[in-house]
C-alpha cells in the first residue's frame, strides 16, 4: 500500500495556485489509472486504487488534506496509522520554490527548507517519508513568496504545469514499484525543463 498525499489548500479559490500543485499531481495520478470515485477520509479527499508495475499491481491510495497546507500533517498521520504504514510508504507531492519552473527532483528524508506544510508532516510522521518536488521556480526575494505561492500560475506557465503532470501521472509505475530515481529520470525525460536559476525562472508577470 502507497500513499500519495499532495500539499495544497482546499477550495475553489486556491485550485489554481502553485501551492496546490500537490493536489493536481495526485489528481492527476488518480486519473490516468481510474482510479475510484473521491471520497472524504483522514481530514482529507481520498481516491483508492492500483498502478500497474512489472512485478505487477501496486495498491494505492491518494490524499488531498482538506486541513489546510501547513497543518496538512494531521491527514497525513492519521491515514498513515489507518493502514499501518510507515513514512517510506508514503510519497508527499509539492510545490518548490527552489527549483526552476517545470524541474522536477525526488528525495528521501532531509528538512523542511522553509516549507511549513512539509514540517507539519515531518512533526506528525518524522522526515523519513519520500518527497516529490515540483519546481515552481522563485519569485526573486522571500517577502514576495507568500504572495507567490499563493497566487496563480500565469497563462504562459498552462503548458509546462499540464505536460509535468501528465508526465508524473504516466511514469508513477515506476514510483509504485520504489525506483524513485528512475521515476525522477522518466519524468524528466518526458516533461524537460530547463536547469535555470530558480529564481530567474518563477512569475513571469
Amino acid at each position: 500500500m502507497l500513499i500519495l498525499a499532495g500539499q495544497g489548500n482546499p477550495g475553489p479559490a486556491y485550485a489554481g495556485n502553485r501551492h496546490n500543485i500537490g493536489f493536481r499531481a495526485v489528481d492527476a495520478i488518480a486519473s490516468r489509472w481510474r482510479f475510484g470515485p473521491e471520497r472524504s477520509r483522514f481530514q482529507g479527499l481520498v481516491r483508492e486504487g492500483t498502478i500497474d508495475t512489472p512485478s505487477g499491481p501496486v495498491r494505492a491510495l491518494t490524499l488531498k488534506p482538506q486541513t489546510f497546507y501547513n497543518d496538512s500533517g494531521r491527514s497525513v498521520s492519521a491515514a498513515l496509522k489507518f493502514y499501518k504504514l510507515t513514512p517510506a510508504d508514503l510519497v508527499l507531492f509539492y510545490d518548490e520554490i527552489d527549483l526552476a519552473a517545470g524541474r522536477f527532483r525526488m528525495k528521501t528524508g532531509g528538512g523542511a527548507a522553509g516549507n511549513n506544510g512539509v514540517r507539519s508532516v515531518t512533526a506528525h510522521v518524522g522526515p523519513d517519508f519520500r518527497r516529490a518536488r515540483l519546481g515552481v521556480g522563485h519569485p526573486g526575494h522571500k517577502d514576495r513568496v507568500h504572495g507567490y505561492v499563493l497566487s496563480d500560475f500565469h497563462k504562459t506557465e498552462v503548458a509546462w504545469v499540464s505536460t509535468l503532470l501528465e508526465a508524473v501521472a504516466d511514469a508513477s509505475p515506476l514510483l509504485a514499484a520504489g525506483e524513485d530515481e528512475r521515476f525522477q529520470a522518466e519524468v524528466m525525460r518526458l516533461a524537460p525543463a530547463e536547469k535555470l536559476d530558480p529564481r530567474k525562472s518563477g512569475d513571469p508577470a
